[in-house]
């Protein structure tokens, strides 16, 4: 139950930041403070979007799905219930799947570091750490 209640609590400060990111490349926030690092290129980079839908707002949705399905699982009728251990599980796994791949292209194409942004793969690795230990067989 512990590594659930961890799961929401990072789920919701990755929905902050990924919300933050999502608002500021819609316009609604001017400047992210990022303090030495390389945001705003990352942020208006070809690479922020996939399929014209922003790459935060991706982050945005990701977070809050792995947010709801913490919460339900958090439910005394789904403590003990295995699926929402693997749905953790899987939703997690591709949340950092999709996260190495946008660290790959900071790295090595944008040569460019969004502090932000690696706060977030910080957080989708806790949370897919928390999940693949939930998701194994008598825990």
């Amino acid at each position: 139950m512990r590594r659930r209640q961890a799961i929401v609590v990072l789920a919701l400060v990755g929905l902050l930041i990924a919300t933050s990111l999502w608002l500021h490349k819609i316009g609604v926030i001017g400047v992210l403070q990022c303090g030495t690092g390389a945001c705003e290129s990352v942020q208006t980079s070809r690479y922020a979007e996939l399929f014209g839908v922003p790459v935060a707002f991706v982050g945005v949705a990701g977070y809050a799905v792995l947010f709801v399905v913490g919460l339900v699982g958090l439910q005394p009728s789904f403590a003990t219930d295995r699926r929402i251990a693997v749905a953790l599980a899987t939703l997690s796994t591709a949340g950092l799947g999709f996260t190495l791949y946008l660290t790959a292209i900071e790295l090595f194409v944008l040569h460019a570091i969004c502090r932000w942004c690696v706060v977030s793969a910080a957080l989708i690795t806790a949370i897919w750490a928390l999940s693949i230990w939930s998701a194994r067989p008598n825990t």
